[in-house]
């Protein structure tokens, strides 16, 4: 959500942080600052909207350029409006002190008393602002500016990543994390800090994730990690930074979201690459660090995820009962964590989560191992959180997601459960035939997927007879299911076109009373199981007046006879027919929003990594 930068070294701070504001701009924010220490002291500069607001503001009242030590921010508000006041850095009363804070401080309300009781004037609304006072009045005491911070976090309660300056030591930047995302790194003299790998880029070769309870002092070409509460020195790993920085440009794309969209072949090809097994109908999957044996103990399966990946993960969970015969369902990961679910110790959590990040799932899998169960992570950011605690898992190999609204990592997510399962089914009840039937399937997947984009002109055009609408249904059934559901998403999530996505047969238990010449149903029937129901399901929209837009397979003309919108998806298995049908959604939705003018990467009220609850 928010994001942090930071740069100490020998050239000039400034142009730092606002690269790395602007690379971090896709994770969706309302308003930009930065802080830079010179020898007046801490100049800080903000302004709500993007960061070109911030250059402006730069412009206008320009802080010392020759600064060589500084700190920014982006903010997506939580306590407090979009408002310069509001926005990152945040000063103590007399300027020595400039903190940048991702997260939520639960005991704000509670600190902000105590401060003001001591004579403290906040000039903001946020929860982050007493950051600022309480690491100030430790400052004289402490002796040094980690110290300090160390000892005021100690009072703090909820969760933070937070980078630091002050007036006193002004080569120095201390940072430390809670529950939010920091990352350090070194090059050249300089030392850099970030909440997001993809701000580092072409910056530095490697990087260092903090865990909670870190705390870390940054000097020019070096940093030392300690422990927040006790104070002792620890180690971190350092992880190669594994793109480059043509990675987070458009490549010649209009937009992010785009250029994702049409990369999705080749992120699927990085997926699968050396893990399918064709002699042996299996996968290999080292990641995992599971045997037969244990694999053969297992009685359930639960997949916990948020948004677009709690879609797939429905998805994966019908391919683990499917191909592996293992009872499986699909938990909201909010809802698994604060509703005391029953977790057999021979199950397995599978947890998704596309930037290893997001706040409720990480909850999830530590309430898991908290009742014992095996915690398995897929992700796509190597170092990430999620991924480090489960320590058993798959990475995507998907590349940087920029667009706020996930593409290829859900495909990837797709692909990485099918393999799991096949894995698993093989390990359990599934033949050597039946497993390399799968393994071919998925190895078509990119190819499956390059059919659909060639479509891209006609599903323009499509998409252009239903910019108007206001409203739009989904449905499928089957594996079809959770690809309506994520087709609806995408369309709200970039259009703000209100849509729903159901499963076929939900259509006349209420959905139907809603249908009119004014809503178009989007109806899913690649060849497969349920499709002469679905097809049905169509008939009852076309009686009720409702335009239809169908994806179905390459010479099914049965669909001709309700519409002529057709896309047509490649003949495929069941459990794979999902990948194409989701690509061909994922156009219409972009055609849609790009015909309606909306800004398609970095809609409205929304952030890539969600990292508060």
């Amino acid at each position: 959500m928010c994001g942090i930068i930071g740069f100490t070294g020998r050239a000039a701070a400034l142009p730092v942080l606002l690269s790395g504001l602007r690379r971090m701009e896709y994770r969706g924010y309302d308003s930009a600052g930065v802080a830079v220490v010179s020898a007046g002291g801490i100049q800080c500069r903000r302004a709500v909207g993007k960061v070109s607001a911030l250059d402006a503001a730069l412009a206008a009242d320009p802080v010392d350029a020759s600064a060589t030590c500084g700190i920014g921010h982006t903010r997506w508000a939580t306590h407090g409006a979009p408002a310069v006041r509001n926005a990152h850095p945040h000063l103590s009363p007399d300027g020595r002190v400039a903190v940048v804070h991702n997260g939520i401080i639960d005991n704000y309300a509670a600190l902000r008393e105590g401060i003001k009781s001591r004579g403290g004037v906040f000039r903001s609304e946020t929860d982050s602002e007493a950051l600022a006072h309480l690491i100030r009045e430790k400052l004289d005491d402490a002796g040094s500016l980690i110290e300090a911070t160390c000892r005021a976090l100690q009072n703090v309660e909820g969760t933070y990543g937070i980078a630091v300056v002050c007036t006193d030591a002004p080569d120095e930047i201390v940072v430390a994390r809670k529950g939010s995302p920091v990352v350090i790194g070194t090059a050249d003299g300089a030392s850099f800090v970030a909440s997001d790998a993809a701000a580092l880029a072409g910056r530095t070769q490697s990087v260092t994730f903090l865990d909670d309870g870190d705390a870390a002092l940054l000097k020019p070409g070096s940093f030392e990690i300690r422990s927040i509460s006790a104070g002792a020195a620890v180690v971190r790993p350092a992880t190669p930074l594994d793109f480059a920085p043509g990675a987070v440009e458009k490549g010649g794309f209009e937009h992010f979201m785009l250029k994702e969209i049409f990369e999705q072949p080749e992120a699927l090809e990085n997926c699968l690459r050396g893990r399918l097994l064709s002699e042996d109908g299996t996968a290999k999957l080292s990641g995992l660090h599971l045997d037969a044996r244990e694999i053969a103990s297992l009685s359930g399966i639960v997949v916990t995820a948020c948004g677009t990946s709690y879609y797939a993960g429905l998805h994966g969970a019908y391919a683990f009962e499917q191909f592996a015969g293992i009872p499986a369902r699909i938990e909201q990961a909010a809802e698994f964590r604060y509703r005391n679910p029953i977790v057999a110790p021979d199950t397995a959590l599978v947890s998704l989560s596309q930037s290893g990040e997001t706040a409720d799932t990480l909850a999830a899998v530590r309430e898991a191992k908290r009742k014992g169960a095996l915690v398995l992570s897929i992700c796509n950011v190597v170092g990430s959180t999620i991924a480090r605690e489960a320590g058993r898992g798959i990475y995507l190999h998907a590349g940087p997601e920029i667009g706020v609204a996930s593409t290829k990592a859900f495909l990837c997510q797709v692909a990485a459960l099918g393999m799991m399962a096949l894995l698993f089914g093989r390990t359990r009840r599934l033949s050597c035939e039946d497993g390399r039937a799968i393994v071919s399937a998925l190895e078509a997947l990119p190819d499956l997927v390059r059919a659909v984009l060639s479509q891209n002109d006609k599903i323009a055009a499509i998409a252009e007879k239903y910019a108007g609408a206001r409203d739009a249904f989904f449905i499928g059934r089957g594996y079809q299911y959770p690809a309506a559901l994520e087709g609806a998403l995408k369309l709200k999530e970039i259009s703000y076109l209100h849509a729903e996505g159901y499963h076929a047969a939900e259509l006349k238990h209420g959905p139907i009373a809603l249908l009119d010449e004014n809503v178009p149903v989007v109806a899913l029937v690649p060849q497969g199981p349920g499709h002469d129901k679905t097809l049905g399901n169509i008939q009852e929209c076309r009686a009720r007046n409702a335009p239809v837009v169908a994806i179905a397979t390459e010479g099914d003309s049965a669909v001709e006879a309700f519409t002529a919108d057709v896309v047509r998806v490649p003949p495929c298995p069941e459990f794979t027919a999902a990948v194409p049908v989701v690509v061909a959604e994922q156009l219409f939705a972009y055609h849609v929003a790009r015909l309606r003018g909306e800004p398609i990467d970095q809609p409205r009220n929304l952030a890539k990594s969600v990292t508060v609850e």
